[in-house]
Order: structure tokens, then sequence, then C-alpha cells
């Protein structure tokens, strides 16, 4: 144990000095517009000294993001592409290696709402979103897998799956039963790979966020819309001023909305070498609600 402990101390102490992701490979997979909590992960890896495959719905917004990588000395690769498509997982993972050799890390951050009362909720938008926030992660992990699961200990690195759940996920939600059903659906997921794959040495965690603020919890009158499937897809809470103003941040003990750094700094934490015995385990990054 001793033994153990001074690898571990080691490493930290070695991984701080250059970035606690230095020299790993990660992908964030981002829907429509490379912003938000994706855009947030993609930037605090790169500083942490990851390289960081930006993968997103529109290919010029994620390169965007890249760009702002690399100006600050980091490297990125831009991936444009529908997360849900047949050939996406292949593509993604073929580039992922072309381009830097390994994949330690897979986010799966993709995600929108497409919010329905349970007896109008159409079965297009219920397939729509377990298609993104359950299909397509499974499908990517799978076509990773053989970078992943390395059996020799001694050629191993961090290897960490996270995916991305929500509340909803935990408690469900009014007007979400096809969002909160997924994300109920990839905390099982999780739990299955670090099942799995623990003996690789791979360690597979969820994120439950909370109110978050991006384009998903901000006000629908703003006009933020996705097109999904041919079809536009209105993002955003309606009457957002007023349900804050009757008293929904009453219900988070920290009083506010989380800022995207936040959410981002929640999943640094499960990544990297300090969460080294944390798998298959739901981080609830809520401010409190729900407690």
């Amino acid at each position: 144990m001793a033994e153990r402990l001074n690898q571990i101390s080691g490493h930290l102490t070695n991984s701080y000095s250059r970035g606690l992701l230095a020299g790993e490979v990660a992908i964030v997979t981002v829907l429509g517009g490379a912003q938000g909590i994706g855009r947030a992960i993609s930037l605090l890896f790169a500083k942490e000294g990851a390289k960081v495959v930006v993968a997103d719905l529109d290919g010029a917004k994620a390169q965007i993001v890249v760009d702002e990588i690399t100006k600050s000395g980091g490297d990125a690769l831009a991936f444009g592409g529908d997360v849900g498509a047949h050939d996406y997982p292949k593509r993604i993972v073929d580039a992922t290696i072309q381009k830097f050799g390994k994949i330690n890390h897979i986010i799966n951050n993709a995600g929108f709402t497409y919010d329905r009362m349970i007896h109008t909720t159409a079965d297009d938008a219920w397939d729509a979103i377990m298609r993104i926030h359950v299909r397509a992660p499974f499908r990517l992990v799978r076509e990773a897998a053989p970078h992943l699961r390395i059996k020799d200990p001694k050629t191993r690195e961090n290897r960490c799956v996270i995916n991305v759940s929500s509340l909803a996920g935990l408690h469900g939600n009014v007007g979400q039963a096809n969002y909160s059903s997924a994300k109920a659906a990839v905390i099982g997921l999780t739990k299955t790979i670090a099942r799995e794959w623990g003996s690789f040495g791979v360690r597979a965690n969820a994120v439950a966020f909370g109110y978050v603020k991006t384009r998903l919890t901000g006000a629908r009158e703003e006009g933020a819309a996705i097109e999904i499937e041919g079809k536009k897809v209105e993002l955003g809470i309606p009457n957002l001023k007023e349900r804050l103003a009757s008293g929904r941040l009453n219900n988070i003990p920290l009083g506010r909305g989380a800022e995207p750094e936040e959410a981002a700094a929640a999943v640094l934490l499960l990544v990297s070498p300090l969460a080294s015995y944390i798998t298959g385990t739901t981080l609830e990054v809520t401010g409190g609600e729900g407690v």
C-alpha cells in the first residue's frame, strides 16, 4: 500500500508541473456551436496539458475552439459531424488515432433537450433524444474499445470515460420524460463500463449537472435553436425570468446557477489522476439542489 501511495504521489507531483493531463488525449463531444460546457471542458483540458479533439456538429465552430487552444500553445483537432450518424464513431476514432496516436479519455457531453409533456411527446421527439444521449455515447465507447482496453498494465496510462447526465436523470423533470430517461440510461451505461473495463484499468464515471448557465438553460425567448434530422428544435426554458423570480434558485442551497467553467472543473476532477480510485460513480454538480 505504501508503495502504491508513493507511486500516486510521484505521478501527481510530476503531473502538476506539466498539467494534470499532460500528454493525454481526450475526445470531447459537443452538439451545436462548440460552446457552453463542451467548450469549457476543451479549453480546461488543453490548459492542463491534454491534446483535445473538439467534436461538434458544426466543424467550423469546433475550429474556433481549436484556434483558441493552439493560440495558447496547446494542441487540438476540430472534428465536425453528427455524433448520431452511423459512421461517426469510426471516423472520429480513426481521425484521433491518426493525429495523436492514442485515446485516453472520452467525454460524452453532446446533448440537447426536446421538451414535451408525456401525453404530447411524439415518437420522433423520444427517438431523437435517445439517439444522441444514449446510443451515440455507447457506439463511440464501443468503437474506441481497442484503444482503451489495454491488457499490459505496464503500458497503461490514465484512461477514463465520462458520460454527462443530469439532475433530471436522477429525479425526473416535468416536460422531460425523454431527456430524463436518457440521462438515467447513461448512468447505467457508465456503471457497466466501470464493471466490464475496470480490469483493464479504465475508469468510467457520470456527472449529473443541475442548473448550469448554457443555451439549454437560457430563456427560450432568446431564440436559440438547433437542427436535428432536418427539424428545428428550440432550446432553452420557457418563461425563464418568471420562473427565476418565483423562486427557482431557492431550491439551490448555493443560490445560483453554475458557470460552464465550474461544470468543466468537475469533469477534470474525475478524469485526472486525483480520481485514480474513483469509478462507477455519479458526481452530482448541482449546487446542492436535489439533496
